[in-house]
Protein backbone atom coordinates (compact mmCIF):
# COMPACT_ATOMS: atom_id res chain seq x y z
CA UNK A 1 0.00 0.00 0.00
CA UNK A 2 1.14 3.59 -0.94
CA UNK A 3 2.67 5.71 1.66
CA UNK A 4 -0.35 7.31 3.33
CA UNK A 5 1.97 9.90 5.95
CA UNK A 6 0.73 12.82 3.35
CA UNK A 7 -2.68 12.77 5.50
CA UNK A 8 -0.74 13.73 8.37
CA UNK A 9 0.28 17.42 6.23
CA UNK A 10 -1.74 20.50 7.92
CA UNK A 11 -4.38 20.20 4.57
CA UNK A 12 -6.22 18.12 6.50
CA UNK A 13 -8.38 18.12 9.52
CA UNK A 14 -9.55 14.75 11.73
CA UNK A 15 -12.46 14.91 9.89
CA UNK A 16 -10.71 13.86 6.73
CA UNK A 17 -8.55 11.48 8.22
CA UNK A 18 -11.06 9.32 9.37
CA UNK A 19 -13.20 9.63 6.31
CA UNK A 20 -9.97 8.73 4.11
CA UNK A 21 -9.19 5.61 6.52
CA UNK A 22 -12.90 4.05 6.47
CA UNK A 23 -13.27 5.22 2.73
CA UNK A 24 -10.43 2.84 2.03
CA UNK A 25 -11.64 0.19 3.98
CA UNK A 26 -14.74 0.05 1.89
CA UNK A 27 -13.42 0.21 -1.15
CA UNK A 28 -11.16 -2.41 -0.82
CA UNK A 29 -14.04 -4.61 0.06
CA UNK A 30 -16.41 -3.69 -2.43
CA UNK A 31 -14.41 -1.89 -5.71
CA UNK A 32 -11.14 -3.94 -5.47
CA UNK A 33 -12.84 -7.05 -6.52
CA UNK A 34 -14.15 -5.35 -9.33
CA UNK A 35 -10.86 -3.92 -10.46
CA UNK A 36 -9.79 -5.66 -13.61
CA UNK A 37 -13.14 -6.09 -15.06
CA UNK A 38 -13.00 -5.09 -18.67
CA UNK A 39 -16.35 -4.53 -19.66
CA UNK A 40 -17.27 -5.98 -23.14
CA UNK A 41 -19.40 -3.50 -25.40
CA UNK A 42 -21.45 -0.76 -23.92
CA UNK A 43 -24.18 -3.24 -22.77
CA UNK A 44 -21.49 -4.65 -19.93
CA UNK A 45 -20.17 -1.25 -19.46
CA UNK A 46 -23.33 0.18 -18.60
CA UNK A 47 -23.97 -2.06 -16.12
CA UNK A 48 -20.41 -1.88 -14.56
CA UNK A 49 -20.86 1.88 -14.43
CA UNK A 50 -24.40 1.41 -12.79
CA UNK A 51 -23.10 -1.15 -10.37
CA UNK A 52 -20.53 1.45 -9.22
CA UNK A 53 -23.08 4.35 -8.62
CA UNK A 54 -25.35 1.54 -7.02
CA UNK A 55 -22.60 0.57 -4.90
CA UNK A 56 -21.41 3.96 -3.87
CA UNK A 57 -24.96 5.38 -3.33
CA UNK A 58 -25.79 2.63 -0.96
CA UNK A 59 -22.72 3.18 1.10
CA UNK A 60 -23.03 6.55 1.91
CA UNK A 61 -20.45 7.83 -0.45
CA UNK A 62 -22.23 9.92 -2.79
CA UNK A 63 -23.86 12.06 -0.01
CA UNK A 64 -20.48 14.15 -0.77
CA UNK A 65 -21.67 14.96 -4.03
CA UNK A 66 -24.74 16.91 -2.72
CA UNK A 67 -24.94 19.07 0.32
CA UNK A 68 -27.33 18.02 3.43
CA UNK A 69 -29.85 20.13 2.87
CA UNK A 70 -30.71 17.50 0.24
CA UNK A 71 -29.30 14.73 1.54
CA UNK A 72 -25.65 15.38 1.44
CA UNK A 73 -23.29 14.51 4.82
CA UNK A 74 -22.00 18.05 4.38
CA UNK A 75 -23.35 21.43 4.68
CA UNK A 76 -21.66 22.14 1.04
CA UNK A 77 -18.90 20.97 -0.70
CA UNK A 78 -15.57 19.85 0.76
CA UNK A 79 -13.10 19.82 -1.82
CA UNK A 80 -10.56 17.61 0.01
CA UNK A 81 -12.89 14.87 0.57
CA UNK A 82 -14.04 14.66 -2.84
CA UNK A 83 -10.02 14.96 -4.16
CA UNK A 84 -9.38 12.07 -1.36
CA UNK A 85 -12.77 9.98 -2.61
CA UNK A 86 -11.12 10.46 -6.53
CA UNK A 87 -8.21 9.40 -5.60
CA UNK A 88 -8.94 6.30 -3.59
CA UNK A 89 -11.21 5.19 -6.16
CA UNK A 90 -8.70 6.06 -9.01
CA UNK A 91 -6.23 3.50 -6.91
CA UNK A 92 -8.73 0.69 -7.90
CA UNK A 93 -10.43 1.36 -10.70
CA UNK A 94 -10.65 4.14 -13.39
CA UNK A 95 -14.22 3.43 -14.01
CA UNK A 96 -15.43 3.50 -9.97
CA UNK A 97 -13.80 6.76 -10.55
CA UNK A 98 -15.52 8.16 -13.46
CA UNK A 99 -18.50 7.28 -11.81
CA UNK A 100 -18.15 8.79 -8.78
CA UNK A 101 -17.21 12.18 -10.45
CA UNK A 102 -19.97 12.52 -12.64
CA UNK A 103 -22.30 12.21 -9.93
CA UNK A 104 -20.92 15.28 -8.38
CA UNK A 105 -20.17 17.30 -11.47
CA UNK A 106 -23.21 15.93 -13.29
CA UNK A 107 -25.02 17.28 -10.51
CA UNK A 108 -22.71 20.22 -9.39
CA UNK A 109 -24.44 23.48 -11.02
CA UNK A 110 -27.97 22.46 -9.36
CA UNK A 111 -26.33 22.20 -6.11
CA UNK A 112 -24.25 25.61 -6.96
CA UNK A 113 -26.99 27.60 -9.08
CA UNK A 114 -30.06 25.55 -9.09
CA UNK A 115 -33.63 26.55 -7.34
CA UNK A 116 -34.63 24.78 -4.32
CA UNK A 117 -37.43 22.83 -6.67
CA UNK A 118 -34.53 21.66 -8.96
CA UNK A 119 -32.91 20.85 -5.57
CA UNK A 120 -35.70 18.86 -4.37
CA UNK A 121 -35.93 17.21 -7.72
CA UNK A 122 -32.61 15.87 -8.05
CA UNK A 123 -29.91 15.86 -5.71
CA UNK A 124 -31.44 13.64 -2.79
CA UNK A 125 -31.84 10.88 -6.13
CA UNK A 126 -28.02 11.75 -7.30
CA UNK A 127 -27.32 11.16 -3.01
CA UNK A 128 -28.35 8.02 -2.78
CA UNK A 129 -27.16 6.60 -6.21
CA UNK A 130 -31.14 6.28 -8.14
CA UNK A 131 -30.17 8.81 -10.12
CA UNK A 132 -27.29 9.43 -12.71
CA UNK A 133 -26.41 13.21 -13.93
CA UNK A 134 -24.31 14.18 -16.85
CA UNK A 135 -22.53 17.62 -17.93
CA UNK A 136 -23.50 18.22 -21.37
CA UNK A 137 -21.48 21.34 -22.71
CA UNK A 138 -18.78 20.13 -25.34
CA UNK A 139 -19.37 20.12 -28.86
CA UNK A 140 -18.27 18.81 -31.99
CA UNK A 141 -16.96 22.45 -33.50
CA UNK A 142 -16.04 23.78 -30.31
CA UNK A 143 -14.30 21.37 -28.04
CA UNK A 144 -12.32 23.78 -25.69
CA UNK A 145 -13.70 26.97 -27.40
CA UNK A 146 -17.36 26.96 -25.23
CA UNK A 147 -18.11 30.51 -27.09
CA UNK A 148 -18.08 29.04 -30.15
CA UNK A 149 -21.65 26.52 -28.80
CA UNK A 150 -24.09 26.57 -31.88
CA UNK A 151 -27.11 24.40 -29.85
CA UNK A 152 -29.76 27.16 -28.92
CA UNK A 153 -32.47 27.48 -26.65
CA UNK A 154 -35.37 29.61 -28.34
CA UNK A 155 -38.23 31.08 -25.42
CA UNK A 156 -41.16 30.57 -27.08
CA UNK A 157 -44.12 31.14 -24.10
CA UNK A 158 -43.06 28.94 -20.93
CA UNK A 159 -41.18 26.39 -22.93
CA UNK A 160 -37.32 26.66 -24.22
CA UNK A 161 -37.14 24.55 -27.90
CA UNK A 162 -33.43 22.96 -27.79
CA UNK A 163 -31.68 22.42 -30.88
CA UNK A 164 -28.45 21.20 -31.54
CA UNK A 165 -25.72 18.30 -30.56
CA UNK A 166 -23.45 17.52 -28.11
CA UNK A 167 -20.17 15.29 -27.89
CA UNK A 168 -17.76 13.36 -25.86
CA UNK A 169 -20.47 13.36 -23.45
CA UNK A 170 -19.86 11.74 -20.05
CA UNK A 171 -22.43 9.19 -19.07
CA UNK A 172 -24.23 9.76 -22.94
CA UNK A 173 -26.36 6.71 -22.93
CA UNK A 174 -27.03 5.99 -19.00
CA UNK A 175 -27.43 9.35 -17.51
CA UNK A 176 -30.96 10.14 -16.12
CA UNK A 177 -30.71 13.73 -16.17
CA UNK A 178 -28.30 16.31 -18.18
CA UNK A 179 -27.17 19.73 -17.22
CA UNK A 180 -27.16 21.02 -20.90
CA UNK A 181 -25.33 24.48 -22.10
CA UNK A 182 -27.39 26.15 -24.97
CA UNK A 183 -27.18 30.04 -26.61
CA UNK A 184 -30.01 31.76 -25.71
CA UNK A 185 -29.65 35.20 -26.89
CA UNK A 186 -27.44 36.65 -29.66
CA UNK A 187 -25.11 38.06 -27.28
CA UNK A 188 -21.39 37.61 -28.54
CA UNK A 189 -19.14 34.89 -26.57
CA UNK A 190 -20.20 33.38 -23.99
CA UNK A 191 -22.32 35.64 -22.67
CA UNK A 192 -25.23 34.26 -24.61
CA UNK A 193 -25.06 30.97 -23.01
CA UNK A 194 -27.39 29.95 -20.53
CA UNK A 195 -27.94 26.24 -18.21
CA UNK A 196 -30.70 23.50 -18.21
CA UNK A 197 -31.41 20.60 -16.44
CA UNK A 198 -33.39 18.07 -18.89
CA UNK A 199 -34.25 14.48 -18.22
CA UNK A 200 -33.26 12.02 -20.67
CA UNK A 201 -36.63 10.96 -21.40
CA UNK A 202 -37.66 14.15 -22.78
CA UNK A 203 -39.04 13.81 -26.64
CA UNK A 204 -36.89 15.23 -29.26
CA UNK A 205 -33.39 13.86 -27.02
CA UNK A 206 -31.70 11.04 -28.29
CA UNK A 207 -28.20 9.37 -28.09
CA UNK A 208 -26.91 9.32 -31.97
CA UNK A 209 -23.81 7.71 -31.39
CA UNK A 210 -21.80 5.91 -28.54
CA UNK A 211 -17.95 6.70 -28.73
CA UNK A 212 -15.49 4.04 -27.84
CA UNK A 213 -12.06 5.03 -26.33
CA UNK A 214 -8.89 3.09 -25.19
CA UNK A 215 -10.31 2.98 -21.64
CA UNK A 216 -14.11 2.08 -21.58
CA UNK A 217 -16.08 4.84 -20.41
CA UNK A 218 -20.12 5.20 -21.39
CA UNK A 219 -19.39 8.43 -23.96
CA UNK A 220 -21.80 9.43 -26.78
CA UNK A 221 -23.14 12.43 -29.03
CA UNK A 222 -26.48 13.83 -27.93
CA UNK A 223 -29.00 15.01 -30.39
CA UNK A 224 -31.73 17.82 -29.42
CA UNK A 225 -34.66 18.05 -31.92
CA UNK A 226 -37.24 20.87 -31.10
CA UNK A 227 -36.85 19.60 -27.63
CA UNK A 228 -39.23 21.48 -25.75
CA UNK A 229 -38.58 21.97 -22.00
CA UNK A 230 -40.52 24.45 -19.27
CA UNK A 231 -38.60 28.00 -18.58
CA UNK A 232 -38.32 26.38 -15.14
CA UNK A 233 -35.35 23.98 -16.18
CA UNK A 234 -33.38 26.86 -16.85
CA UNK A 235 -30.31 27.01 -13.84
CA UNK A 236 -28.97 30.49 -12.64
CA UNK A 237 -29.81 33.64 -14.98
CA UNK A 238 -30.75 33.65 -18.76
CA UNK A 239 -27.21 34.35 -20.18
CA UNK A 240 -25.06 33.21 -17.09
CA UNK A 241 -24.45 29.59 -18.59
CA UNK A 242 -20.50 29.83 -18.74
CA UNK A 243 -20.42 31.77 -15.30
CA UNK A 244 -22.11 28.46 -14.24
CA UNK A 245 -20.25 25.94 -16.05
CA UNK A 246 -16.84 27.50 -15.09
CA UNK A 247 -17.81 27.67 -11.26
CA UNK A 248 -18.59 24.22 -11.36
CA UNK A 249 -15.66 23.13 -13.00
CA UNK A 250 -13.84 25.19 -10.65
CA UNK A 251 -15.03 22.93 -7.31
CA UNK A 252 -14.80 19.63 -9.63
CA UNK A 253 -11.13 20.13 -11.48
CA UNK A 254 -9.20 19.93 -8.19
CA UNK A 255 -10.53 16.26 -7.98
CA UNK A 256 -9.37 15.04 -11.58
CA UNK A 257 -5.61 15.92 -9.92
CA UNK A 258 -7.30 13.12 -7.09
CA UNK A 259 -7.67 10.49 -9.44
CA UNK A 260 -4.57 10.98 -11.18
CA UNK A 261 -2.69 10.84 -7.59
CA UNK A 262 -4.52 7.84 -7.12
CA UNK A 263 -3.68 6.13 -10.82
CA UNK A 264 -0.14 7.38 -9.96
CA UNK A 265 -0.23 5.84 -6.23
CA UNK A 266 -1.41 2.22 -7.46
CA UNK A 267 1.35 2.46 -10.56
CA UNK A 268 4.26 2.96 -7.90
CA UNK A 269 3.10 0.24 -5.63
CA UNK A 270 3.11 -2.20 -8.66
CA UNK A 271 6.29 -0.61 -10.00
CA UNK A 272 7.85 -1.82 -6.49
CA UNK A 273 6.15 -5.01 -6.40
CA UNK A 274 7.80 -6.01 -9.52
CA UNK A 275 11.01 -4.47 -8.94
CA UNK A 276 11.06 -6.92 -6.11
CA UNK A 277 10.10 -9.99 -7.77
CA UNK A 278 11.67 -9.86 -11.50
CA UNK A 279 15.23 -11.18 -11.15
CA UNK A 280 17.99 -10.38 -13.37
CA UNK A 281 21.43 -10.95 -14.08
CA UNK A 282 21.45 -12.94 -10.40
CA UNK A 283 19.45 -10.83 -8.35
CA UNK A 284 16.40 -8.67 -8.33
CA UNK A 285 16.13 -5.58 -10.39
CA UNK A 286 15.12 -3.66 -7.32
CA UNK A 287 19.20 -3.73 -6.69
CA UNK A 288 19.98 -1.87 -9.79
CA UNK A 289 20.46 1.49 -9.04
CA UNK A 290 18.67 2.42 -12.80
CA UNK A 291 15.71 1.10 -11.34
CA UNK A 292 15.92 2.46 -7.74
CA UNK A 293 16.55 6.39 -9.99
CA UNK A 294 13.30 5.53 -11.59
CA UNK A 295 11.62 4.62 -8.05
CA UNK A 296 13.29 8.01 -6.58
CA UNK A 297 11.66 10.05 -9.51
CA UNK A 298 8.35 8.45 -9.48
CA UNK A 299 8.16 8.90 -5.76
CA UNK A 300 8.99 12.99 -5.95
CA UNK A 301 6.13 13.42 -8.30
CA UNK A 302 3.57 11.94 -6.59
CA UNK A 303 4.23 13.79 -3.28
CA UNK A 304 4.43 17.06 -5.85
CA UNK A 305 1.65 16.22 -7.02
CA UNK A 306 -0.36 15.36 -3.44
CA UNK A 307 0.50 18.71 -2.43
CA UNK A 308 -0.71 21.05 -5.42
CA UNK A 309 -3.92 19.10 -5.29
CA UNK A 310 -4.60 19.22 -1.93
CA UNK A 311 -3.17 22.76 -1.45
CA UNK A 312 -5.99 23.74 -4.12
CA UNK A 313 -8.71 21.84 -1.89
CA UNK A 314 -7.91 23.30 1.41
CA UNK A 315 -7.76 26.48 -0.38
CA UNK A 316 -11.02 26.33 -1.93
CA UNK A 317 -12.67 25.04 1.20
CA UNK A 318 -11.04 27.56 3.52
CA UNK A 319 -11.14 30.40 1.82
CA UNK A 320 -14.33 29.84 -0.03
CA UNK A 321 -12.89 31.91 -3.15
CA UNK A 322 -12.54 30.98 -6.88
CA UNK A 323 -9.25 28.73 -7.05
CA UNK A 324 -9.16 29.10 -11.04
CA UNK A 325 -5.14 29.08 -10.64
CA UNK A 326 -4.68 26.53 -7.94
CA UNK A 327 -6.91 24.36 -9.84
CA UNK A 328 -5.70 24.76 -12.69
CA UNK A 329 -1.95 23.89 -11.36
CA UNK A 330 -3.57 20.74 -9.69
CA UNK A 331 -5.14 19.19 -13.07
CA UNK A 332 -1.97 20.36 -15.09
CA UNK A 333 0.76 18.93 -13.54
CA UNK A 334 -1.40 15.95 -11.45
CA UNK A 335 -1.91 14.59 -15.07
CA UNK A 336 1.16 14.80 -16.57
CA UNK A 337 2.96 13.92 -13.87
CA UNK A 338 1.15 10.54 -13.50
CA UNK A 339 1.37 9.69 -17.04
CA UNK A 340 4.73 10.00 -16.37
CA UNK A 341 4.44 7.92 -13.41
CA UNK A 342 2.50 5.25 -15.13
CA UNK A 343 5.33 5.09 -18.14
CA UNK A 344 8.10 4.71 -16.12
CA UNK A 345 6.54 2.16 -14.27
CA UNK A 346 5.35 0.44 -18.11
CA UNK A 347 9.35 0.69 -18.12
CA UNK A 348 9.93 -1.28 -15.28
CA UNK A 349 7.77 -3.96 -15.97
CA UNK A 350 9.24 -4.55 -18.98
CA UNK A 351 7.10 -6.74 -21.92
CA UNK A 352 4.51 -7.65 -19.20
CA UNK A 353 3.41 -3.63 -18.88
CA UNK A 354 2.02 -3.83 -22.68
CA UNK A 355 0.17 -7.11 -21.81
CA UNK A 356 -3.39 -6.60 -21.81
CA UNK A 357 -5.21 -6.37 -18.63
CA UNK A 358 -2.03 -5.84 -16.41
CA UNK A 359 -2.59 -3.52 -13.76
CA UNK A 360 -0.04 -0.92 -15.39
CA UNK A 361 -1.05 -0.96 -19.14
CA UNK A 362 -5.03 -0.76 -17.73
CA UNK A 363 -3.31 2.58 -15.61
CA UNK A 364 -1.52 4.08 -18.91
CA UNK A 365 -5.02 3.72 -21.41
CA UNK A 366 -6.86 5.21 -17.85
CA UNK A 367 -4.74 8.17 -17.40
CA UNK A 368 -4.56 9.57 -21.20
CA UNK A 369 -7.97 11.16 -20.88
CA UNK A 370 -7.35 13.12 -18.06
CA UNK A 371 -5.09 15.21 -19.94
CA UNK A 372 -7.76 16.31 -22.10
CA UNK A 373 -10.98 16.38 -20.17
CA UNK A 374 -12.46 18.76 -18.41
CA UNK A 375 -9.68 21.30 -20.24
CA UNK A 376 -6.76 20.20 -22.15
CA UNK A 377 -3.15 20.69 -20.37
CA UNK A 378 -2.52 23.07 -22.88
CA UNK A 379 -5.73 25.11 -21.89
CA UNK A 380 -4.23 24.81 -18.39
CA UNK A 381 -1.40 26.59 -19.04
CA UNK A 382 -2.76 29.31 -20.87
CA UNK A 383 -4.82 29.71 -17.50
CA UNK A 384 -1.92 29.92 -15.17
CA UNK A 385 -0.40 31.95 -17.52
CA UNK A 386 -2.84 34.52 -18.14
CA UNK A 387 -3.49 34.01 -13.81
CA UNK A 388 0.14 35.15 -13.10
CA UNK A 389 0.31 37.58 -15.65
CA UNK A 390 -2.32 39.47 -13.98
CA UNK A 391 -4.70 39.36 -17.42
Amino acid sequence: MSDLTYMEWPFFDDSHREFAENFRDWANREIQPLENKEPNGNEELDHLCREFVEKLGSGGWLQYCVPSSHGGALESFDVRTLALTREILGYYSGLADFSFAMQGLGSGAITLFGSEEQKDIYLPKVASGEKIGAFAISEAGGGSDVAAMKTTAELSGNEYCINGSKTWISNAGIADFYVLFARTNDAPGSRGISAFVIDSETPGLSVSERINVIAPHPLGTLEFKNCKIPTTNMIGNSGEGFKVAMSTLDVFRTTVGGASLGFAKRALDEAIRRSKEREAFGKSISEFQLIQAKIADMAVKIDAMALLIYRSAWTKDKKGTRVTRESSMAKLYGTEAAQEVIDQAVQIFGGMGVVSGVKVEQLYREIRALRIYEGTSEIQKLVIAGQTLGN
